[in-house]
């Protein structure tokens, strides 16, 4: 996969990047309905001041992977960090380097955003993805994550 691009979301991508989130929660055995999230997606990724920032791993013109990130803040360590909402590679993807790449970009923007932390939770099953994080120097905290309706 050495022709890879990784760039930064334009609306063409729209749709390849909601199937990557249909298929990322397959993976990660969730439900998601598709309905709405293109249009949703496109006003918090591409609003003049985005809440949200979405790369691409791009190869032979078919998206491949998809990272998202948002710049959040910590009460307890009074800075601001980045919190990391999704990072997901197709299977065939997945070994080349390609999510490192990706997460290198977000620390790279984290860098640039004057963050010195980023965040990220993955689920206790998906070992493969906490043998690579650990890869990569990062350390994890064990909580629970709750979900309140409102």
């Amino acid at each position: 996969m050495k022709s890879t691009t990784i760039r930064f979301a334009e609306k063409k991508d729209l749709p390849e990047i909601v199937e990557l989130c249909r298929l990322h929660a397959l993976y990660e055995k969730s439900d998601y309905d598709i309905k709405g999230k293109e249009e949703a997606l496109a006003k918090y990724i591409f609003d003049e001041s985005p809440a949200l920032y979405c790369m691409v791993a791009e190869h032979e013109g078919k998206l491949i992977g998809y990272v998202t990130y948002m710049k959040q803040f910590s009460t307890w360590d009074a800075c601001h960090y980045m919190y990391l909402d999704c990072l997901f590679m197709r299977e065939s993807a997945r070994g080349f380097g390609i999510g490192e790449q990706l997460m290198n970009h977000v620390k790279a923007a984290a860098a640039e955003s004057d963050c010195q932390l980023i965040q990220w939770q993955t689920p206790d099953f998906n070992t493969r993805a906490i043998k690579f994080y650990k890869r990569i120097g990062a350390i994890s905290k064990s909580k629970e994550r709750f979900f309140w309706e409102v």
